[in-house]
């Protein structure tokens, strides 16, 4: 864990730079410093006069002159050399100091172990087994140690039980002893996720489930979270145990936060098991021996006393619905993001609290999937990005005025210019290729809009509804669905604008960032057909149309119709069934004229199949005198050449290709071929058959 030791006159200071965590040593309280040389170059341990040990590394060796001569001026403390035992050996002495366990070889120490990482000791016939609390964040973890303790030969000791019991004195195990202070009955846990009790004691907090149950000490604890939910019903508690400090275990599943969710609408009355005496003299007025109140008010308050930490509650920020906190996904999982005055968290699942002062930069990027969304990114010093995805477009101007306060560097800002980006510059970049084609649309519009002829007749008898936003269509994009249930504007009042705003072919649906089809029914159409009738929501709009205008001088054709859709559906019932009466009536009368219409299409259907049946009946018979003419050419061609070669231009296949010819001139031919006049001159013949 890097972090950072300032040696001062008064002690020294060491702060974790990934947990916050700060260890203060008082000079006053050094009772020993030993420089030695460790795997990553030069260590410095510190011992204190009660037994605790600090060790830090990563020091060079130039640099123990200088701490040397700081020790001696200021702490009077001489800084000895002590070199470990590289033998590789694995018989030794085991000596117990302060709160280090050290196995020597002669006078060389081989390692050192802190009985305060010790979870659990257990021992058997000749051998102790030591485990340990895990580090989550190292790469390899020392999960046990066993020693083997030879018998010796004085009565009444027993070698393996004295070695048990050194380590436990001052081991970190967890062993619940006494009565609870108080228990809270099924409180709901989101992290591990299920219903527990939880029970407090003085050192500890003890989550007692149905399948498993963790202890943890109140040491552990860094941080606790009082955080309210968007729906502002629900509170979130979140304790934070992050670091070295152990995690909770769930099989493979390791949790380093815990969260529990409590309703604001549930109180409690809570009396501590303890007399009034002991609750002053160590809580000193925090807590009283009978307090009542919601009950996340109370797990706070109960564990903000026996902790001894601060409760981090959301500060000024407040999102584009009044929230406190902004609604986004982290790997794939949905929660809410909250900006705190020192950081963000963000809950549920998986937790993550992250402080500015190990944040490198942020960024704002583009949605992967909509314009109506985009991303907020954080990179952290140590290289780790976390990605909140799906953040409304609306939370950006609230979002960027929050980060920019708190100077974060913003990565897509740019260095030089340092210039804050509005919102509407931010919400066109974020648009795809076809909003370049948008503003124009918009301007077209407002020009159409000031031009035409807003008549209800113009507006009401556009027969193309085939657009339903209900339906499941294809052809219909999801975001025009969607806005249509957001703005309660009718289906067909979309249809009515997107064929207007652009010639009725292909529209693009204002702000919605995509192109959505309008099927076109007209090709075959007969304009003698009845209008289809409108509906009572197009009857109340075109009569309304004018006055909603003259409301909202040089509102655009889309915010007409949003401003519409929410007029009628902010009318009452009453008045929209007089609108449905008068739609059901129209729709009546175009039933009528329908059938009407179908009558007079029927009998013009059957004229026309009387004159087809006629016309091919009057071909066919011209065919068979075209045979029959074709024949007697051929019986006469022997007589006369000068006929055959005027009959070649009159053949069979000459008179049933010909159906371009009327049929006047083809009864004319054949009367001519019937006669008994001379035969044409090959002049006349080519002249006709020209």
């Amino acid at each position: 864990n890097d972090g950072r030791l300032r040696p001062s006159r008064q002690g020294g200071i060491f702060k974790n730079s990934k947990t916050g965590k700060v260890d203060n040593i008082q000079a006053s309280e050094l009772a020993e410093g030993v420089w030695r040389r460790v795997a990553l170059g030069h260590g410095l341990k510190l011992l204190t006069k009660n037994g605790h040990v600090y060790k830090y590394d990563g020091f060079r060796e130039s640099e123990f002159d200088k701490l040397s001569d700081f020790f001696k001026a200021h702490y009077c403390l001489e800084l000895a050399e002590k070199d470990l035992c590289v033998k590789g050996w694995n018989w030794g002495t085991v000596r117990f100091g302060g709160q280090l366990l050290s196995f020597d070889i002669g006078e060389q120490p081989v390692f050192e172990i802190p009985l305060s990482n010790v979870s659990q000791c257990t021992t058997g016939k000749n051998e102790v087994t030591l485990e340990f609390h895990q580090n989550d964040d190292a790469e390899v973890s020392l999960m046990e140690v066993r020693f083997y303790v030879p018998p010796t030969q004085e009565d009444g000791v027993d070698p393996v039980e004295a070695f048990a019991q050194n380590v436990l004195s001052k081991a970190d195990v967890i062993q619940a002893t006494g009565d609870a202070i108080c228990i809270f009955r099924e409180l709901q846990c989101l992290t591990p996720r299920g219903r527990y009790d939880i029970r407090i004691y003085p050192t500890f907090l003890h989550l007692h489930g149905k399948t498993f149950d963790y202890k943890i000490p109140y040491t552990t604890v860094l941080r606790l979270f009082l955080l309210p939910h968007k729906d502002q019903r629900q509170m979130f508690f979140v304790v934070s145990r992050k670091g070295l400090d152990p995690p909770i275990k769930q099989g493979q599943t390791r949790y380093h936060f815990l969260i529990l969710l409590f309703s604001k609408d549930e109180d409690i009355s809570l009396t501590l098991n303890m007399n009034e005496e002991e609750v002053e003299k160590r809580f000193e007025g925090r807590l009283t021996k009978n307090m009542s109140g919601s009950l996340y008010e109370m797990v706070s308050r109960v564990m903000k006393a026996l902790v001894n930490r601060k409760i981090t509650v959301p500060g000024n920020f407040q999102g584009h619905s009044g929230a406190q906190c902004i609604t986004c996904s982290y790997k794939a999982s949905s929660g809410l993001l909250y900006p705190l005055e020192r950081g963000f968290i963000y809950v549920h699942k998986p937790p993550v609290h992250i402080r500015f002062d190990e944040i490198s930069f942020v960024n704002f990027a583009r949605g992967t999937t909509t314009t109506r969304s985009f991303d907020f990114e954080i990179e952290t010093k140590q290289g780790t990005q976390y990605t909140f995805s799906s953040i409304e477009r609306e939370e950006y101007g609230k979002l960027f005025d929050f980060v920019n306060a708190k100077k974060l560097n913003i990565k897509n800002r740019g260095l030089k210019e340092g210039m804050k980006q509005s919102y509407d510059e931010y919400a066109d970049s974020d648009e795809d290729q076809h909003d370049a084609y948008l503003e124009r649309m918009k301007e077209e519009g407002k020009i159409r809009e000031e031009n035409a002829n807003d008549s209800s007749d113009g507006s009401g008898e556009e027969t193309d509804e085939s657009f339903n936003p209900g339906e499941e269509d294809d052809d219909v994009a999801e975001d025009v669905r969607e806005f249509q249930k957001e703005s309660g504007v009718p289906g067909e009042a979309l249809a009515a604008l997107a064929r207007k705003e652009n010639g009725g072919r292909r529209a693009k649906a204002l702000g919605w960032g995509k192109v959505f089809s309008i099927s076109q029914s007209k090709k075959g159409k007969d304009p003698n057909a009845p209008k289809r009738p409108m509906s009572a929501y197009m009857l109340w709009l075109n009569a309304n149309r004018e006055k909603i205008k003259s409301d909202h001088p040089g509102i655009s054709i889309t915010d007409l119709f949003k401003k519409a859709g929410e007029l009628w559906k902010a009318m009452s019932k009453e008045k929209k069934e007089e609108w449905d009466r008068k739609a059901e009536d129209a729709r009546r009368d175009y039933e009528k004229a329908m059938k009407e219409y179908s009558v007079g299409s029927k009998a013009d259907s059957h004229r026309g199949e009387r004159s087809k049946k006629k016309k091919k009946k009057q071909e066919k018979q011209m065919k068979g005198k075209g045979d029959k003419k074709g024949a007697t050419s051929k019986s006469s061609s022997s007589k006369s050449p000068a006929k055959s070669m005027s009959d070649s231009f009159k053949s069979k296949e000459f008179v049933s290709s010909d159906e371009s010819s009327s049929a006047e001139s083809k009864k004319e031919d054949s009367e001519e071929e019937g006669a008994a006049s001379p035969p044409p001159s090959s002049e006349d013949s080519a002249s006709g058959s020209d």
